[in-house]
């Protein structure tokens, strides 16, 4: 059975209230008519850290396509930000304004197991494990990370930072990253959140920007552009992309679903790797559908 509650967050947790006037639909996903309002990449201070080992700084990354494996139902009424597998269950943060929310998912059938509502001037973001087996969930321009205790949803905790909040993922010491839509991304103590590196991200010679949903599957970073159909794949030893993976096809396979229903999707956000395993659940913004694939050379 599903429980769904609502999270009053009090104003002392919010960080700028600025963004409860606001009714566009940004942050990492935002409603394509309004649009993220990122810093210009030209605008942006020099980030630390550059890619700087000769194994794969300028390569050309390898072209790749997803195989679809299976198909899991998805609620076509949640706005992803954010994916994570943790403890044999997959945990989704939604985002948008008077929607946000968290809630817990089987993975081998999709059914929603738990909720939690955020409160209505909320945007939700990405989401990642971070310690002690609390999750970690971002929101856009509040400039507060919420913690929870995943068995329940209890919130146990905040994180603030200054900027806005796309993606987060865990490395394997721990430590988090974050992306901000733009070609950087960050690296958070996962005690205080406090910085400990930059790395701007580049795609052979040229940075790559619109850095969104991230997931770390032991090797590589995976990143979802927004408004593309690109995840990229990231070698974290050198912060350069390494692979480049076409989601099309599995786009327009939850078109071809969302228009059978009367429905109509946005863009591909949402990654999960499948522990254990090579494979990865994908999906998007107010997609019916999640996909199980593998990631193969083209």
């Amino acid at each position: 059975m599903t429980r769904r509650r609502n999270l009053h967050v009090t104003l002392a947790w919010v960080v700028s209230f600025a963004s409860v006037l606001m009714t566009a639909c940004g942050g990492g996903g935002a409603d394509p008519s309004s649009g993220p309002s990122t810093t210009a990449i030209a605008d942006r201070p020099a980030a630390e850290g550059t890619a700087t080992s000769a194994s794969c700084e300028n390569a050309e990354p390898q072209a790749l396509e997803p195989e679809i494996v299976r198909t899991v139902d998805h609620d076509a009424t949640s706005y992803t930000q954010g994916l994570v597998m943790f403890d044999g269950l997959l945990f989704e943060s939604a985002g948008r304004y008077d929607s946000s929310r968290l809630r817990s998912i089987d993975p081998s059938t999709g059914d929603e197991l738990d909720s939690v509502a955020l409160a209505d001037e909320v945007f939700g973001e990405g989401l990642a494990v971070g310690e002690n087996g609390e999750l970690v969930q971002l929101t856009w321009k509040d400039g507060v990370a919420y913690r929870w205790n995943p068995g329940g949803f209890e919130l146990v905790g905040e994180f603030s930072y200054e900027g806005e909040g796309w993606g987060l993922t865990t490395l394997e010491d721990g430590t988090l990253v974050m992306s901000d839509g733009s070609d950087v991304l960050t690296l958070r103590d996962p005690g205080d959140f406090s910085v400990i590196a930059t790395h701007r991200i580049d795609r052979g010679v040229d940075p790559v920007d619109q850095l969104n949903e991230l997931e770390f599957d032991g090797t590589s970073i995976w990143a979802n552009r927004y408004e593309t159909d690109e995840i990229v794949r990231i070698d974290p030893a050198c912060w350069a992309v390494t692979g480049v993976v076409d989601m099309s096809a599995v786009r327009a396979a939850a078109t071809k679903v969302a228009e059978e229903d009367g429905t109509r999707i946005d863009v591909t956000n949402g990654i999960a790797q499948v522990p254990g395993t090579d494979r990865f659940l994908v999906t998007g913004k107010w997609w019916p559908t999640m996909y199980e694939v593998t990631f193969e050379p083209v």
